[in-house]
């Protein structure tokens, strides 16, 4: 099973956001969460995954970030 086995994308789930597979539970509810101070537990329990399926989504987001190219804003310091 590769890191990204446990998510999903289909256009009629959620509205093509990934998900974790299986379940309606976007990634972006995962990362949301736990940045927002939930601990994995409290995750597993309100959402009923895994803590595979948590660390799923981590490493999905973190490969879609490393994926994009950013570029300062004029007038940024």
């Amino acid at each position: 099973m590769t890191k990204h086995d446990r998510i999903s994308i289909d256009a009629q789930v959620c509205h093509g956001r990934p998900v974790i597979r299986g379940t309606r539970v976007p990634v972006a509810i995962v990362v949301g969460s736990l940045a927002g101070g939930m601990s994995f537990e409290d995750i597993e329990a309100e959402y009923s995954l895994t803590r595979q399926d948590i660390l799923a989504a981590l490493a999905f987001a973190g490969d879609l970030v490393n994926e994009e190219s950013f570029h300062p804003l004029p007038g940024a310091a």
